[in-house]
């Protein structure tokens, strides 16, 4: 397996430089109010963040212009849609050449039936865990239930991702899967990401492949 590695809930200037130097695939930053991993209103990328990372807005039923702006004010390579947005968003998105992620958050008796609209308009799913919050839910789902899925559309999978488990992802290796999504089992604290977690996490990642 070549499991892609997506860092998400970056917030801290100095916390995203550090990631960075472990060069992850992806960062992401949400852009969600609610979140508890927000960026603030000021915020901006630090300067030195390598163009090789692909930079990842996160959103959750926002709309067109909002999200078009936020990707030119910040250069975002990918918008993860994270609600109930509609496939013309999706299509709208990709048009405007903005890599998209569909989020659907998974539990038990999901039908996978849902995404078949999407598939067309989006370039990745991602399968997270149904829980209270909107990510950053700290567990994982039953991810036998990934067998259900057609595996068409490659996948980021979400969801209580740590260290201790990301070794179970070769369990998936007949599957679509095309990175791991970690945030809240690689922190010190909402948004601040710990470095000892992550290079363990990439350590057991590359022992996998």
């Amino acid at each position: 397996m070549s499991i892609k590695l997506k860092i998400c809930g970056m917030r801290e200037p100095g916390n995203i430089l550090e990631v960075s130097e472990l060069q992850p695939d992806f960062m992401g930053f949400i852009f969600y109010p609610q979140s508890p991993r927000c960026v603030p209103d000021d915020f901006s990328l630090p300067i030195g963040l390598p163009t090789s990372i692909k930079r990842v807005g996160v959103f959750v039923n926002e709309k067109f212009e909002p999200i078009s702006n936020t990707v030119n004010k910040h250069a975002l390579d990918f918008v993860q849609l994270h609600g109930n947005e509609p496939v013309t968003l999706c299509e709208e998105l990709k048009l405007a050449g903005v890599g998209v992620i569909k989020v659907f958050s998974i539990g038990e008796g999901f039908d996978f039936g849902a995404v078949e609209p999407y598939k067309n308009a989006v370039d990745f799913f991602l399968f997270d865990t149904l829980g209270k919050y909107v990510g950053g839910n700290a567990s994982a789902f039953d991810w036998d239930i990934l067998n259900q899925y057609d595996q068409e559309v490659p996948f980021f999978l979400s969801g209580g991702i740590s260290p201790d488990n990301i070794q179970d992802i070769a369990k998936l290796s007949e599957m679509n899967l095309y990175a791991g999504d970690v945030n809240s089992g690689v922190e010190i604290s909402p948004g601040v990401k710990d470095m000892n977690k992550i290079k363990e996490l990439l350590m057991n990642l590359k022992s996998t492949k």
